[in-house]
């Protein structure tokens, strides 16, 4: 009985809160060996290449990809001077902002039944970073955070008059990675309920205000506020493209130009090294996800690396099994925060094997910040890849929580009992859409790519040679992501090898 206890809290502490997010939840046996999707993909990618490297050869024209440039006057009432809408969209961002925090304090702790969580992870989190794909770069109009720290502006206009007047330069895009860090630590292993999400929004505003505080509005939230760094890079990808309108006599009006899609990602170019190791954890961040809680990934720690520390652990602990789930779920972290060194290891030695190739003289920091963003939609596609099917499964439950938010029973007009049926899509049906999904991502990257070594390198030649140390690695990545996406999900994160389990259970008596 004792050990039936302490075994049970063993499984709940090394237990991933974020296992909900992924597609399989049991064993799901592939429709055809993975090598030969591994193959298949591979090819479709080398394929790609080629024909881009033998239609794209002229480093005059592909660098801008206009989609004719269609330029529209402001969208804007002239009479006010305010976007339409705009007001509206940036009041709402804050009142969703306050009843998402609202809701977690003071409403259910039912994950399932509470609105905070779902609006937030899944309609925002989620929902809201596809919308940016399409329509561009809503949220740097309607930052909730922004639009609080310039209504106390209003109010008090020397607020928010910087400490620092010259944002450092050595800080770069830090802040925003080091915030992204711990939202996904928390996503993962923070066991979000209500109120802890809420606790959590509240601070996060603290961080916002006192780094605008210190460092001004505009540079804060372009180098801190981490969603809308993230969302950003999102946007370059977009068909649409948004300019805030700077003079006294604009004030308030935005214009917009359609464009070819991904075209933002060639004409803005990361200014901080900062941004390539922000974009290589959207990579290694979303690619660590899916494998932390799979069996293969526990075994690491359990058959590789626990026998090695077991006499230690046994020495110093009358509860060995119980020390060795702390340091389970240490190392899980660690390996979290260090994923992006892997990637970046890898980014960098194929930006090394570029230069030798072509005995090029740019340096590898430069390299490094002019081939980042072609990155961007792999990293998007991985986070589609992964996540989207939680908009279908639980996005659909947004209204009958809305008529309800804070789960008190509340049933305005009768529309609180109209239950919406999740959608469940077939697993086959997933696995292909996940891959092709991923596919296209590396192709676009491999175009991008490719553009990028035209306008560096400066004829085609020189441009499909600088490529194949690129190709390799998206090769590797394209691989490896559908191998991630292959693997069952584990029944606990822990997922003891039976030996040790055994060994456990003799120990506890």
């Amino acid at each position: 009985m004792k050990f039936n206890f302490l075994f049970a809290g063993l499984v709940l502490l090394c237990g991933s809160g974020a296992s909900w997010a992924h597609t399989f939840a049991t064993p799901y046996t592939l429709p055809v060996p993975f090598w030969m999707y591994a193959y298949g993909a591979s090819a479709a990618l080398v394929l790609s290449f080629v024909i881009v490297g033998l239609v794209t050869r002229d480093p005059n024209l592909t660098p801008e990809l206009r989609f004719a440039g269609v330029g529209h006057p402001p969208l804007t009432n002239e009479k006010s001077g305010v976007l339409p809408g705009l007001g509206f969209a940036r009041i709402a961002s804050v009142f969703f902002l306050g009843l998402t925090i609202a809701t977690g304090m003071l409403g259910t702790q039912n994950s399932f039944a509470n609105f905070n969580m779902t609006f937030f992870w899944v309609i925002f989190v989620l929902g809201f970073a596809y919308l940016t794909a399409v329509f561009g770069g809503i949220y740097d109009l309607i930052n909730p955070w922004r639009t609080l720290c310039e209504w106390i502006e209003t109010r008090w206009p020397q607020a928010f008059q910087p400490v620092w007047a010259n944002y450092p330069d050595a800080l770069g895009a830090y802040p925003a990675l080091l915030l992204y860090m711990g939202f996904i630590w928390l996503e993962l292993f923070g066991h979000t309920t209500p109120r802890s999400l809420a606790l959590a929004l509240i601070a996060y505003t603290a961080i916002n205000l006192t780094g605008a505080r210190l460092f001004g509005l505009n540079a804060w939230f372009r180098h801190g506020e981490f969603f809308g760094v993230f969302l950003r890079l999102i946007a370059y990808m977009a068909p649409i493209a948004y300019t805030p309108q700077p003079s006294a006599s604009s004030k308030g009006e935005v214009r917009f130009k359609l464009q070819q899609p991904f075209v933002g990602l060639l004409r803005e170019q990361p200014g901080h090294f900062s941004m390539v190791v922000f974009i290589l954890f959207t990579l290694s961040s979303t690619a660590y996800d899916g494998v932390h809680a799979s069996g293969p990934w526990s075994r690491v720690f359990w058959a590789g690396i626990y026998p090695l520390i077991e006499p230690l652990v046994i020495a110093i602990s009358a509860q060995p099994y119980m020390l060795a789930a702390k340091i389970f779920h240490q190392w899980q972290w660690l390996a979290l925060f260090g994923s992006p060194v892997l990637y970046l290891a890898l980014f960098l030695g194929a930006l090394k094997l570029m230069q030798l190739t072509l005995k090029s003289t740019q340096s590898l920091n430069a390299l490094a910040l002019a081939f980042a963003h072609t990155l961007v939609p792999i990293a998007f596609t991985y986070h589609v890849s992964h996540y989207y099917t939680l908009l279908l499964s639980q996005g659909t439950q947004l209204v009958q929580l809305a008529m309800d938010p804070f789960g008190w029973g509340w049933n305005p007009l009768g529309l609180a009992s109209t239950a919406v049926a999740p959608v469940f899509i077939d697993a086959n049906i997933i696995w292909h859409t996940q891959v092709g999904v991923i596919l296209a991502g590396h192709v676009v990257s491999v175009y991008l790519a490719h553009i990028v070594s035209l306008r560096l390198f400066g004829n085609a030649r020189r441009a499909m040679l600088s490529q194949w140390p690129m190709l390799l690695l998206m090769v590797g990545l394209t691989a490896g992501g559908l191998w991630i996406l292959s693997l069952p999900i584990a029944a606990t994160s822990v997922a003891l090898p039976a030996e040790l389990l055994n060994k456990f259970l003799k120990t506890s008596g």
